[in-house]
């Protein structure tokens, strides 16, 4: 398994970054759209309805399998014999920042939810606020991968 690893290692890692964006895209995205849904549509009416499917095929079409993408094809890199060295910080700060990320695609999944049910009691601002959090997550990640510390 690992030789198939080794060699498939380019591939692997050009797939890896290619969800990545993927999810990228979504995750700064999906905030946005929260933040016009909460500050100009309401709860209700075609735009209210027009928002909510635009939000679901965002988590469900994109943002879901590019996520799921990033950590299989990230988890392949990780099981690639000498790729990863377990005694330096990099790999660790990586790993909390791809589960903060997780942690952000999952509190985003909740917030559709709030639209939903009709229960959203957060602001435009606020959602502008944590807008900012994949920004930092991607920050911490590129700079443990690339700098290694």
């Amino acid at each position: 398994m690992t030789d198939l690893l080794a060699l498939g290692y380019p591939w692997i890692k050009a797939f890896h970054i290619m969800s990545v964006i993927a999810w990228m895209a979504g995750l700064f995205y999906l905030p946005r759209l929260f933040v016009y849904h909460a500050e100009q549509v309401g709860q209700s009416g075609q735009t209210h309805a027009l928002f909510q499917t635009m939000e679901l095929k965002l988590l469900r079409v994109i943002m879901n399998p590019a996520m799921i993408a990033t950590w299989v094809f990230g988890l392949c890199l990780v099981f690639t014999p000498g790729i990863v060295d377990w005694t330096a910080i990099w790999p660790w700060t990586k790993a909390a920042g791809v589960l903060g990320m997780t942690w952000f695609h999952h509190w985003l999944g909740l917030r559709r939810k709030d639209f939903i049910s009709g229960s959203n009691d957060l602001s435009g601002r606020q959602y502008r606020m944590m807008n900012e959090v994949p920004t930092l997550l991607m920050v911490l990640i590129v700079l443990s991968v690339v700098i290694k510390f």
